[in-house]
């Protein structure tokens, strides 16, 4: 899809005209029935469309969508109202842009022109609210069809092209707006594509040559280990892990330095394992082609890497990825073997389907030697947090309350859904295990989510501030709740909160 900022539209003549409504919260219709709180942003409009108010074919309802073909208003062919509903914050705009998007494409319109400063903001807020608007229409453009045999040839259908018109099309912020939209989507969706693509397609080696080809020319350095490194480097975790496949596992190390030398970095460690059976504790067979998204951890550090090298943030910043398999084999751990972490200590693997926290334990061990003033770490670990929160809200834990801080303001700030979980002295000693420092799961039962985490603080080095997100329910299928997500797909969460996060240590 195509998307340029304009002041005005020069050929209009077989393009759709997109306006927005809202409606006040909690009101509809007054004590006469009629719907005169709805309102089009656009006086005009909104007398000329005063029957259609009337009779609640537009209500202003949030993503609302109601086409006009053949409208004829200032030379446009067709009209398209979009509804705001009652909120002004720019996620609400951003899933009004994915219905617009949504909606265009329903229609096979190729060119498009939006209104934007019919958009309830101040100039103050302009910038924000298109910027959110741009990704919206970006992230619902997002289509994983390369595998298709008949997949949609572009030749023969036109592109989307949206023009976003404004009276402030010339201003650098606004400008620099769309330009920083288009990063992070980009961004986003290179992590959806990793999540998406299948297993056989998305290896550890594959994984870790995608990754370095894409980092070509962002400034980013990239070291990866192999299965002998990694051996070498007592990384017990990953390496345990990934002994049942034939294939090998990496370590991809990724260094940006847009800070001074002397400032330490944060760092970012994302899960990456790239299929998931459950080793010999093997998981059912119903739905298990979704574990090809166990990957997403990695995925979206990577993906949230790549957009602070390419905004060009002033921060140093290091994402470290584990990437294995996790496979049934003669040479696969079983379950009551011990393996020993890259900091000493060793734990029971009472269940080889509680993988993720044992490749992430060498990865956080190793995130700690580099001394970083914060570290964070992503895994679609635990299904107990699917229990817990669902598809809406990305669970994490942390027992330092500024970082806590600063996490709720990131993801304030992108517009994505966090909770804060407990995460105490109890949960710590549910992990401690019988013949070895550690078991991978708990003594008790319930709080899968929390005794996850507690096994991970292990690993951290005391005094590093650190959280631990589980995105087990928002890493895929999120699509019955974001509109500018694929239903069954990869959703790239927290790319943008991880750049929200990296922004408020530049």
């Amino acid at each position: 899809m195509e998307l340029e900022l304009i002041k005005a539209h020069q050929d209009n003549k077989n393009s759709t005209l997109v306006i927005f409504s809202v409606c006040p919260k909690g009101k509809q219709e007054d004590i006469n029935g009629k719907s005169e709180t709805v309102k089009i942003l656009h006086p005009l409009l909104h007398k000329i469309l005063k029957d259609s108010i009337a009779d609640k074919t537009i209500t202003g309802k949030a993503q609302e969508v109601c086409l006009f073909r053949n409208f004829s208003f200032e030379g446009y062919k067709n009209l398209l109202v979009v509804g705001l509903g009652s909120h002004k914050d720019p996620e609400a705009v951003r899933q009004t842009a994915a219905a617009v998007y949504s909606g265009l494409k329903g229609a096979n319109v190729h060119d498009a022109c939006v209104w934007m400063d019919q958009l309830p903001a101040g100039k103050k807020e302009f910038r924000t609210m298109l910027e959110a608007f741009s990704e919206g229409l970006l992230l619902a453009a997002y289509n994983f069809d390369e595998l298709k045999s008949k997949k949609n040839d572009k030749t023969d259908k036109k592109e989307l092209r949206v023009f976003l018109q404004t009276k402030l099309a010339t201003e650098a912020a606004v400008k620099n707006a769309l330009r920083e939209a288009k990063i992070l989507v980009e961004c986003v969706n290179f992590s959806r594509r990793l999540g998406d693509l299948p297993g056989n397609l998305m290896t550890p080696t594959i994984m870790a040559d995608t990754v370095s080809e894409a980092i070509k020319g962002t400034g980013i350095r990239a070291e990866i280990w192999d299965k002998a490194r990694i051996k070498k480097e007592k990384m017990g975790g990953l390496y345990g892990v990934a002994q049942g496949s034939e294939q090998e596992p990496r370590f991809i190390i990724l260094r940006y330095n847009g800070g001074g030398k002397s400032k330490k970095p944060i760092v970012f460690v994302g899960k990456g394992i790239t299929f998931d059976t459950g080793g010999i504790s093997i998981k059912p067979s119903a739905a298990m082609e979704e574990m090809k998204y166990d990957m997403c951890g990695g995925a979206n550090v990577i993906g949230g890497l790549l957009a602070i090298a390419k905004l060009k943030l002033k921060v140093n910043t290091i994402a470290l990825v584990p990437a294995a398999e996790n496979m049934p084999s003669g040479v696969a751990t079983k379950p009551g073997d011990v393996h020993r972490a890259r900091n000493g200590k060793t734990f029971e693997v009472n269940n080889t389907d509680a993988e993720g926290r044992l490749i992430l334990s060498d990865a956080l061990c190793f995130g700690s030697e580099q001394a970083p003033q914060m570290m964070v770490d992503a895994a679609t670990l635990t299904g107990a947090m699917v229990v817990a929160l669902g598809n809406t809200h990305t669970g994490f834990f942390t027992r330092n309350d500024a970082l806590a801080k600063k996490i709720q303001q990131a993801a304030g700030n992108s517009g994505e859904w966090v909770w804060r979980m407990p995460l105490c002295d109890f949960h710590t000693k549910d992990m401690k295990g019988t013949f070895a420092d550690l078991s991978n799961i708990s003594s008790s039962k319930g709080a899968g989510s929390a005794t996850a985490a507690a096994f991970l603080e292990q690993f951290v080095e005391a005094g590093i501030p650190w959280a631990h997100f589980d995105i087990a329910g928002t890493g895929w299928a999120v699509g019955n709740r974001l509109p500018y997500c694929s239903k069954k797909g990869a959703s790239g969460v927290l790319v943008r909160t991880f750049v929200e996060l990296a922004k408020l240590y530049e």
